[in-house]
């Protein structure tokens, strides 16, 4: 009952919609938490586009139909979803080799996909991924998100950096003035303003890419309706379904974390599924959740309804279509100053003070390292957090399987007939259960051998087998064997296993 008490209250102290439109100022915060956001999708967005291949004004696109679908489609409130860099990586190879009717064929394949994978429970999933590997994720995207903006600094006027700099200044110091307006919004405004009053020439968003100048249109792919199609896009679909839902699900746990409140994980599978279906059949590229602007959006902005995610897509189509002269001026530098400063806000800077990591066990240090190490220098969250998941697994049976201990002991009967009596302590499985016979002393022990279980537990085949294996070394000799103490689901496997195992 305290845990139910706890969901629920969790769950009241977020904000609803219909809150927020009754509250001039928390209808504010989400508006002007849009606002910031969708400025930073803009020079992301026409940046992915060039990853995948395609026009600046499909990513756009993209980013405008998938924010506006999740926002009522998705199950965690304040979440950013726009095209990501993780689904163009993906993706680019139809672009480069089959052109873009196919690339569109691919979104909505995956988007089918997701859908399914979400009516399959595929949410649940998320139970399983350690506490470790959510760090390292966390910290490696962190890296990323720094990563993408050195390009940004490379090769500039001397100006950029000092911008760059007022930028960070403005973002950190501001909040101390007021809280208002959020900060990013600030650095922007008076950025752009000193630049375009000052007469600066540094890059700005217009050097990204050509803004679209009208609205999005219904498109349906001309591709053949057959195997051979579905034969060529269907690895690329698997695959994007697979990253968009691994990243999102992690960034709505993330954000669960961060506003202490519950997502419904299966209905944002769905929904990006169905937002991605949306995406494709008006020309998009396709995306998932992204971290780096849900931090904007949540953490800088302090949005918490999806107000402020149905205003990032609409603003952004509104900046783009209705005063994309105007954004095309704002310096880069305002854009690198507040991916900085979401960089340093995103990592988890407790991970790695000294004093938690002589307190943690080395083996979370050893997931959390590889999970960081391995999305960095694969850019690939979904291999990041599957290694990291593996490696947490593997270094998790060790530690499991050297806590099984086996003690021996002989005990004489009424008769003076002596038995063997071999005690196991610990769980069973196929890393403790492999060298389980390896314990027993076939040649010594006498006529009668007792295996008691009742400290422990039959998870696999492997132990069955291991079981069958040492009973068949005892009555190789004459010895019989009688396995006791077992728990009612252990007995249920050993009797449905025992003797049909090679």
């Amino acid at each position: 009952m305290p845990n139910r008490t706890r969901e629920l209250t969790q769950q009241t102290d977020v904000p609803s919609v219909r809150g927020a439109l009754r509250s001039p100022k928390l209808l504010r915060t989400e508006l002007l938490a849009g606002l910031v956001v969708a400025l930073a999708l803009i020079p992301e967005a026409i940046s992915f586009s060039i990853i995948a291949g395609v026009d600046p004004q499909v990513g756009l696109f993209a980013s405008f139909t998938m924010a506006v679908a999740i926002s009522f489609l998705g199950g965690r409130p304040a979440m950013i979803s726009a095209a990501t860099g993780a689904v163009a990586l993906v993706i680019a190879p139809v672009m480069r080799d089959h052109g873009y009717d196919y690339l569109i064929a691919t979104v909505l394949l995956g988007g089918l996909v997701q859908v399914t994978l979400a009516l399959l429970g595929v949410a649940r999933l998320m139970r399983f991924i350690p506490r470790s590997v959510m760090v390292g994720f966390v910290n490696a995207l962190a890296i990323l998100i720094l990563e993408t903006q050195v390009d940004h600094l490379v090769d500039v006027p001397w100006t950029v950096y000092a911008l760059t700099a007022i930028g960070i200044g403005l973002i950190v110091g501001f909040p101390r003035v007021s809280r208002a307006v959020p900060a990013p919004l600030v650095a922007i405004a008076a950025l752009t303003t000193f630049t375009l009053l000052g007469d600066l020439s540094v890059p700005n968003v217009g050097d990204e890419g050509k803004l679209p100048h009208s609205l999005p249109r219904w498109f349906v792919p001309d591709v053949p309706f057959s195997l051979d199609t579905l034969e060529t896009i269907a690895p690329y679909a698997l695959a994007m379904a697979a990253v968009g839902l691994l990243e999102s699900l992690l960034t709505a746990k993330l954000v669960d974390d961060i506003t202490d409140s519950r997502s419904n994980k299966t209905r944002e599978a769905w929904g990006q599924g169905v937002a991605n279906l949306v995406t494709g059949l008006f020309g998009g590229m396709g995306g998932c959740a992204m971290i780096g602007q849900t931090m904007i959006n949540v953490k800088v902005s302090g949005a918490r309804t999806r107000l402020s995610t149905f205003f990032a897509g609409l603003l952004l189509l509104v900046l783009v279509v209705g005063f994309g002269d105007l954004v095309a001026l704002i310096p880069m530098a305002a854009l690198v100053a507040v991916m900085i400063m979401v960089s340093v806000g995103t990592f988890d800077w407790h991970s790695i003070q000294p004093a938690t990591l002589r307190r943690m066990p080395a083996s979370e240090t050893i997931v959390m390292m590889t999970t960081v190490v391995v999305t960095v220098i694969s850019h690939n969250l979904a291999i990041g957090v599957g290694v990291g998941v593996l490696t947490a697994m593997t270094l998790f049976a060790r530690r499991v399987a050297h806590f099984t201990q086996i003690h021996r002991q002989l005990a004489r009967n009424r008769d003076g007939n002596v038995t063997a009596i071999y005690r196991v302590t610990g769980e069973l499985f196929f890393a403790s259960s492999n060298e389980l016979y390896t314990h027993f002393d076939y040649a010594g022990d006498p006529d009668q051998v007792v295996i008691d279980l009742s400290a422990s537990h039959i998870w696999d085949a492997s132990t069955v087998a291991s079981l069958d294996a040492i009973t068949t070394k005892y009555q190789r000799r004459g010895k019989a064997v009688q396995i006791v103490g077992l728990s009612s689901a252990s007995a249920e496997r050993h009797k449905l296993l025992s003797g049909f195992l090679p």
